[in-house]
């Protein structure tokens, strides 16, 4: 029988989860992490230390191996005090609250000095299985806040791809964070949500619940380390947490690295093209 096991820290999002659940179901194991669904639809990912923090993650304090441990169909029952996944006890009580949200404000008010520090970023020239027409004029209207194009783009992307997160679904992720910079926060969770809302019920449940993340301004431990290493200007740690994010799963974090890049990377060019037309007036 598997000991009791602590959670470490949990988002607001996840603590809502674990208050208004009454069914809950495994949706994938892995040796890592447990996703799990409830009747809302709504995931909850019980994750590992080297997982770490995410939008929607608890974390436990030491490894579990969820596949040796769990079959498909245990018995799961949830409170907010803990979860009894089959015969492991994950204990809620001492979890520290983590907020996924980066820094957006500071963010969006350096954009113009970002645009140096992202020039410097090789990344491995990644070839999306999307074309590029579709996702250049996504990353454009985003940045123009062009809602009915990108809303229109989005039903096209979303879901397209193979695996629990499609390529379309991660490219969209990236490009939403880079909405958060580009943009004043009103408009960036106005517009985030309705990209989220379009492209939620297109694709996986796993997707869907990163993508709605992700419009709320939410993002994973990664992303809140290269923002952080973005907004200090070091160069080695920027390239370094560019790495960590493109180790995550087969493309997964190439994917939505591009959509980020390739969307900032819109930004820069209509920057420096009313730079120049100021400058000329």
């Amino acid at each position: 029988k598997m000991p009791r096991i602590k959670a470490l820290s949990l988002t607001q999002v996840a603590k809502d989860w674990l208050a208004h659940t009454r069914h809950a179901r495994i949706l994938h194991i892995f040796d890592n992490a447990c996703n799990l669904i409830n009747e809302n639809k709504d995931v909850l990912s019980i994750v590992a230390p080297q997982i770490g923090n995410g939008p929607f993650n608890l974390v436990v304090e030491e490894e579990v191996n969820f596949v040796e441990q769990l079959n498909l169909e245990p018995p799961i029952s949830v409170t907010s005090a803990q979860i009894q996944l089959g015969d492991i006890t994950v204990q809620i009580e001492s979890a520290k609250l983590w907020n996924p949200h980066p820094e957006w404000g500071f963010l969006h008010a350096k954009r113009n000095d970002l645009i140096d520090q992202l020039q410097i970023i090789s990344v491995i020239d990644h070839q999306l299985p999307i074309s590029s027409a579709l996702i250049s004029k996504f990353s454009t209207a985003i940045v123009n806040a062009d809602f009915s194009t990108s809303l229109a783009i989005t039903s096209k992307l979303s879901g397209l791809g193979q695996g629990l997160t499609p390529a379309g679904d991660d490219y969209i992720m990236g490009a939403l964070f880079a909405l958060w910079i580009i943009h004043p926060t009103e408009v960036a969770a106005k517009f985030g949500n309705e990209i989220a809302e379009i492209a939620a019920p297109l694709t996986t449940s796993l997707s869907a619940a990163w993508i709605k993340s992700a419009g709320r301004g939410e993002a994973g431990q990664l992303w809140h380390q290269f923002f952080d290493a973005l907004i200090d200007d070091d160069k080695a740690a920027i390239q370094l947490r560019v790495e960590n994010i493109l180790a995550v799963g087969e493309t997964s974090g190439a994917d939505a690295l591009a959509g980020f890049l390739n969307t900032m990377k819109a930004y820069m060019a209509s920057f420096s093209r009313s730079a120049a037309t100021s400058s000329t007036e």
